[in-house]
């Protein structure tokens, strides 16, 4: 059974765009959780519908790929597949997305 930070990460996921990203740091501040960043990664890793939710638009703060359930092979050719142009497992500055701030 899903907890509620769980469901608030993959809801949140949904609404980031195709060919953009988002950090692990920023989504945890987006569902109001500044400081759960590790339990966001974790909510993300435990994804149950990777073809709906596109929890591959999920990186780390270096920009650095990171991890995916499918392997980092499949998450940077779906990331590329969206247009973002990854250079040695690096998202450029301009493809990362920010919640609007409220």
């Amino acid at each position: 059974m899903a907890t509620k930070l769980q469901h608030a990460v993959w809801t949140k996921l949904s609404e980031i765009p195709k060919g953009k990203v988002v950090t692990y740091v920023e989504l945890a501040r987006a569902i109001g959780k500044p400081k759960a960043v590790r339990a966001v990664a974790t909510a993300v890793g435990k994804n149950p519908n990777l073809v709906v939710v596109p929890c591959h638009r999920v990186i780390r703060s270096d920009r650095s790929v990171g991890k995916y359930a499918s392997g980092v092979d499949k998450k940077i050719a779906l990331l590329k597949s969206e247009g973002i142009n990854i250079q040695k497992r690096h998202v450029p500055p301009e493809d990362i997305f920010v919640f609007d701030k409220k």
